[in-house]
């Protein structure tokens, strides 16, 4: 039995060693185009909606959803997308005119704010939230732009500072 058994395990080891290596250099990552997700804020917003826009080099998009979707005109607009960057961490943008929707309080609940920066001409609130992660914020005119993630503090700066109002 013992004979039958050892010629079947060293198949099965060779299956999986090949199939490891075909699938080595492959790129396992989902981009979407948060465009259609965008417009559709932007068209169902009472609010310019900013967007991250020209981001340099690495910087894929991986999500994008909003609840623009069901709402009537004067209701609130959330606009959320997720990136994968260049070091292969999450960095998430929001933009809600909404301070209490859950995207907002998600990231901005308990967090402390350490300062303030100026990115792209803006003046942003940098914090550390619950989870240890950074949060880049600025609020006017009752709309809230975050910038927050696993990705490196100069990361999220790149991508707050390539935040502009939506030019469709």
């Amino acid at each position: 039995m013992l004979r039958s058994l050892v010629p079947l395990v060293v198949i099965c080891l060779a299956l999986v060693g090949w199939m490891t290596f075909q699938q080595s250099g492959v790129d396992t990552v989902r981009e979407v185009d948060p465009a259609s997700t965008v417009q559709l804020a932007a068209a169902r917003a009472d609010y310019p909606v900013p967007v991250p826009a020209d981001l340099p080099e690495g910087y894929r998009p991986t999500s994008a959803r909003t609840d623009a979707g069901g709402v009537q005109s004067g209701d609130p607009v959330t606009l959320e997308i997720g990136y994968l960057t260049p070091s292969a961490e999450y960095a998430g943008f929001v933009v809600s005119d909404d301070a209490r929707a859950d995207a907002v309080d998600d990231v901005l609940g308990g967090a402390q704010q350490s300062g303030t920066l100026d990115l792209g001409g803006q003046s942003w609130t940098r914090g550390t939230t619950d989870r240890g992660e950074t949060v880049l914020s600025r609020a006017a005119d009752g709309v809230t732009v975050l910038v927050t993630g696993s990705a490196t503090e100069e990361e999220l700066a790149t991508l707050a500072a390539a935040v502009r109002p939506y030019a469709g």
